[in-house]
């Protein structure tokens, strides 16, 4: 299979995403309760970080020399693991209730949130598990300089692949965090095989609409460049929700595929051939 070919079966599956999406919009509303969450996490982590030093910068790393890096390294263990809880807790609500709509059945935002809340001890024990590895990542490459920062991206690159399938194990099948990874890595290597191909990316998508977004705000610049910058930054907004969504949906139809459950919509051929398939 070449390149054109790969791209072309990737552009179907993403379309056939999109198409979901569209139909059933309420979807949408997942990365949205998301990113608004993340927000306000946020928020409230600078506002506890500015309570405690000011906007003194020299405060802090001051309290870092004295030997508090450990608290620093505290905070940001229980920076990751709220955030790693909201992530996985509404992608997990985003998958099944696309789970759902592949049986032929309705999905309500509600459904997903309640189906989330039933696996919330699942949900932070592997966040317990991912702000662990995160924490230790950082510190390595705090601590390696150049050449950490090039290993622990190798890391991360493998870990991403490893924990592909991870949010819908968790959210199906009665695994502690570690067999999860385990499992994850399984279906990989085993059966979708060890590479990501050229044949399916959502990165396209993401380029295709800034390209798009681009050349609108340019446009909209010579009207007011203030409604170039409100137009600007909805649409990004909508962008990314709409590709997050899309992305959470097929990999809820991949995981699906690979447990020889049937999936709608999609073209199970093509599903075959997502991942570049292993030599042996």
């Amino acid at each position: 299979m070449n390149f054109f070919d790969r791209m072309s079966n990737g552009w179907k599956l993403g379309m056939t995403s999109l198409s979901i999406i569209r139909e059933n919009p309420s979807l949408m509303l997942f990365p949205v309760l998301s990113g608004v969450s993340l927000l306000f996490i946020c928020l409230t982590f600078l506002g506890g970080f500015a309570a405690v030093f000011g906007f003194q910068i020299e405060s802090y790393l001051g309290s870092l020399e004295a030997g508090g890096e450990w608290l620093a390294y505290l905070a940001l263990f229980i920076f990751y693991l709220v955030n790693f809880t909201v992530v996985i807790f509404f992608n997990i609500g985003l998958i099944h209730c696309a789970r759902l709509i592949m049986e032929g059945r309705d999905a309500k935002v509600g459904d997903g949130i309640a189906y989330s809340i039933s696996r919330i001890e699942a949900i932070i024990s592997w966040a317990l598990l991912a702000a662990t590895v995160g924490v230790v990542l950082k510190t390595l490459e705090d601590r390696l300089g150049f050449i950490g920062k090039i290993i622990i991206s190798i890391v991360g690159m493998v870990w991403s692949i490893a924990t592909f399938f991870v949010v819908p194990v968790i959210a199906y099948e009665n695994v502690s965090p570690v067999q999860a990874v385990k499992r994850s890595g399984q279906i990989m290597k085993e059966k979708w095989g060890e590479a990501i191909g050229a044949n399916f990316s959502f990165g396209l998508f993401y380029l295709l609409g800034f390209v798009a977004i681009a050349v609108i705000c340019v446009l909209l610049f010579f009207v007011h460049p203030i409604v170039a910058v409100v137009a600007g930054v909805l649409s990004i907004l909508f962008l990314i929700t709409l590709v997050s969504a899309a992305e959470t949906v097929f990999l809820a139809a991949a995981y699906r595929h690979v447990n020889d459950e049937p999936v709608a919509f999609y073209d199970s051929d093509i599903l075959d051939q997502v991942f570049v398939p292993r030599k042996k």
